[in-house]
């Protein structure tokens, strides 16, 4: 789901059998996509709310990958109230 309010994404999340897939739909789903270029700040004029710049303070492409994948698998990113709906 895209832009879909955190708590509606949980909820159908929840309810679902197989796995659901958000970007900007909060930290209740089973899993998180991100355009890359938006999670390396390449992408010009203004971004999504739900996008964040995993670049900043890295010094590779690679670093900034690994903190998206990192901060996933932690439960960090997404924050519902700063990158949600």
């Amino acid at each position: 789901y895209e832009m879909v309010p955190a708590a509606l994404a949980a909820e159908i999340t929840a309810a679902s059998p197989v796995p659901v897939i958000g970007i900007g739909a909060g930290v209740g789903t089973s899993g998180q996509v991100l355009v890359l270029h938006d999670m390396l700040d390449i992408t010009r004029g203004k971004k999504p709310r739900f996008v964040k710049n995993f670049m900043a303070g890295r010094d590779s492409i690679l670093a900034g990958v690994k903190a998206y994948a990192d901060e996933v698998k932690a439960g960090t990113f997404p924050v519902n109230e700063v990158h949600g709906f």
